[in-house]
């Protein structure tokens, strides 16, 4: 049987409430939770889509 690699969660360095989103990748999958919920089922993205998130970002396509 396959061991289950455990999630290592990073914050962001600008996090300075300790409320803030956390990433871990496993399994070449890319994890996201909430860390005031940590328990919580976390949001789970493939490499595409993680890629594609990142460009958005870089682009300005979250910006308020």
């Amino acid at each position: 049987m396959r061991e289950v690699e455990s999630p290592q969660w990073r914050k962001s360095s600008r996090c300075a409430s300790g409320n803030c989103v956390e990433v871990a990748k496993v399994d070449g999958q890319y994890l996201i939770r909430d860390s005031k919920n940590p328990d919580q089922q976390p949001h789970t993205f493939s490499e595409a889509e993680w890629v594609a998130f990142k460009a958005g970002i870089g682009a300005g396509d979250f910006d308020f």
